[in-house]
């Protein structure tokens, strides 16, 4: 076995959800660095307008990405559990089917993309001085949604290992490589918006390569020919796994491309200034979303070993260090919001506060919510360790309805600023959902074990 592939069906549950989480975040940090420095080049080199272009195709491109995590997130859960159960040659064959889904998604996902990417920005109001590099964007992001797949299932193989440490380095060279052809693209080059999309999915194919080389090492996973292909039981369970999580982010992708729908109609100003905070979302969410696949990891591992007791006590240690974690922070970004929201704006005096004030008013009423989000993070992901995606999914329906309501209702009441708040309330609606039906689940799990 690799020693980069981590059992945690032993040991306490804290340190070892801390550690590993620790390597995701480090990760997420330079994966959110490349993405960040992606909006600064755009923002103070190409300006305001290419600024508000970029968030006008956010929400589009994020339903893509979120639809491929959620397939190859689904996938993992089986991985893990088929880890953790000991069941190489099963695990071998999880794998490979996994890929053989993946490509049959590949190809719907760039035709949608590519077919659809006019139609989409057409309805979200976007304006007409921003939609000609909206478009672009996304044309040349949807023909990398094979890079993209590709990256994101390699990774969802090792963390269903347990490795968070080959994820972490592709990450790290990733983005220093995406740093580097950021500047060169845009600022040398001057290939404005598409530049920075090419560096994007370039940094993504390297990360991807780097991932492979080290799955080679990896005893249990040396394949046979026969492990690839579509087997049916197997196929079944893990499209099972895999839609739901696919709809769910596909659904709230589409409460937030409602919510950009409305942001376009308060102008370009306005949208950069929303552009500038949701760019810095990935920061705010980082250490949740790592938190989020540590605890698929745990639970699925532990769960294949039938420890139902050690899933419980991990859950509710992660639950005390996400909201630590939250609070923390959401401190950093209410102290320091404005220095690092500068970095991103552009443009006249007048022009430069007030995007800012557009922007940190947002960032300060995320930061201040930030607990909600953590442990909607955790509380999900335990659910969908448990090989649950149905209830996940659900969780993200009551998303999109708080988050469309919101949107649709409290800017005519409030004005403008009402927008701001339609991330808390899909939060909470989630939250509501995950941590009773955690809460039922767990207790059933506990009632099995007793009578077993």
């Amino acid at each position: 076995m690799s020693s980069r592939v981590k059992n945690m069906t032993e040991g306490k549950p804290a340190p070892l959800i801390l550690s590993f989480a620790l390597s995701l975040m480090t990760g997420n940090v330079f994966q959110q660095l490349y993405t960040v420095v992606d909006t600064m080049v755009v923002g103070k080199v190409l300006g305001v307008n290419a600024l508000a272009a970029l968030g006008a195709s956010d929400w589009f491109n994020w339903l893509m990405l979120g639809v491929i995590q959620g397939f190859t997130q689904g996938f993992g859960i089986m991985m893990a559990q088929e880890f953790g159960a000991g069941h190489e040659k099963r695990l071998r064959r999880v794998v490979g089917n996994s890929v053989c889904l993946s490509v049959l998604a590949v190809i719907a996902l760039v035709a949608l993309g590519q077919l659809l990417a006019e139609p989409v920005l057409r309805v979200l109001k976007t304006p007409d001085d921003i939609i000609g590099g909206s478009l672009l964007y996304l044309r040349i992001m949807f023909m990398g949604i094979p890079i993209v797949m590709l990256y994101n299932l390699l990774a969802s193989i090792l963390r269903s290992l347990g490795d968070g440490k080959t994820p972490l380095n592709a990450m790290i060279v990733a983005s220093f490589t995406n740093i580097a052809l950021d500047l060169l693209f845009v600022m040398v080059f001057h290939w404005g918006i598409a530049g920075a999309a090419a560096a994007t999915l370039i940094a993504q194919l390297v990360s991807s390569v780097f991932c492979i080389y080290h799955i080679r090492k990896i005893e249990m996973l040396s394949f046979e020919r026969s492990d690839f292909g579509l087997h049916k039981d197997m196929t079944g369970k893990l499209m099972f796994l895999g839609l739901p999580m696919a709809f769910q982010n596909a659904i709230i992708s589409v409460g937030g491309m409602i919510v950009q729908s409305v942001v376009n109609g308060f102008g370009v100003i306005f949208i950069a200034g929303f552009t500038a905070t949701n760019k810095l979302y990935g920061l705010l969410e980082i250490a949740a979303t790592s938190y989020g696949y540590a605890m698929v990891t745990y639970v699925g591992q532990n769960l294949g070993a039938g420890k139902v007791e050690r899933v419980r006590k991990g859950v509710r240690a992660a639950v005390g260090i996400a909201i630590v974690t939250s609070v923390i922070i959401a401190a950093v970004m209410l102290i320091f919001g404005k220095l690092i929201l500068g970095l991103f704006i552009s443009g006249s005096a007048e022009v430069f506060e007030q995007t800012l004030e557009v922007a940190y008013f947002y960032l300060a009423v995320m930061s201040a919510c930030l607990p909600i989000l953590y442990i909607l993070h955790v509380t999900r992901s335990a659910i969908q360790g448990m090989g649950d995606t149905v209830l996940p999914m659900m969780s993200g329906v009551a998303e999109f309805v708080m988050r469309t309501a919101t949107a649709l209702i409290l800017p005519r009441l409030v004005g403008q600023d009402g927008i701001f708040f339609a991330d808390i309330m899909a939060w909470l609606g989630a939250d509501v959902i995950l941590v009773g039906s955690y809460l039922v689940k767990v207790k059933g799990l506990m009632g099995q074990m007793g009578e077993n």
